[in-house]
């Protein structure tokens, strides 16, 4: 499940393990407080657009709730093994670092398992990390997204020169997340269900 960055415009160098750690500057370490509310009927445009993907961002945790520690890992999709709940979050993390962070802002990729060519999806490889770690991760991942968002034009284009994607807009890369997010909600409301039965919108 690779991030669709597009074109590798010219060669470079490709990360490492693919479990480094990624630095997340100053955010708490206890993660971020996100709404399950949608946003205004009238609003802004970066407020409607942030406030839609915060609101997906919030359903992560909630169809994580209650979960047996024996399920996080548990797989029930027999041709998508790695499509568990703890890989789905550490995907949705990542995809988030990919979009933002790198493509554009321009940063590096090292530490970023998406940009790794072999083993596939080695960003939902996390037999080994905690669900609860994985998700203050991600949250603390969203938290600095927002950061990014709110310090730049919706109308500013990508910075990295290696990948065809970083040519989108902010306002491109914003309805592309929340597309990613839901999609990914979807897949989660599933397999919780498959897991224990456990359903509900939000």
């Amino acid at each position: 499940m690779h991030p669709p960055t597009g074109t590798r415009q010219s060669a470079g160098p490709r990360p490492g393990n693919c479990h480094a750690a990624v630095e997340l500057g100053a955010i708490a370490s206890a993660g971020m407080t996100i709404s399950r509310e949608r946003p205004p009927f009238v609003a802004d445009e970066r407020t409607q657009l942030v406030g839609w993907l915060d609101m997906q961002r919030a359903l992560v945790r909630y169809k994580c709730e209650g979960l047996a520690e024996a399920d996080e890992h548990r797989s029930v999709l027999s041709t998508s093994p790695l499509m568990t709940m703890a890989g789905l979050v550490s995907h949705m993390r990542w995809t988030e670092h990919c979009w933002f962070n790198v493509l554009f802002l321009g940063e590096s990729f090292e530490g970023n398992p998406q940009f790794q060519e072999e083993p596939e999806d080695a960003d939902m490889m996390v037999d080994d990390v905690p669900l609860a770690k994985l998700l203050d991760e991600f949250e603390q991942q969203c938290a600095q997204s927002n950061e990014i968002i709110a310090a730049h034009s919706l109308d500013e284009t990508g910075k990295h020169p290696d990948f065809g994607s970083a040519q989108a807009t902010l306002r491109w890369i914003l309805l592309h997340m929340l597309e990613e997010t839901a999609r990914h909600i979807g897949h989660l409301d599933t397999i919780r269900e498959l897991l224990d039965g456990e359903k509900g919108y939000y």
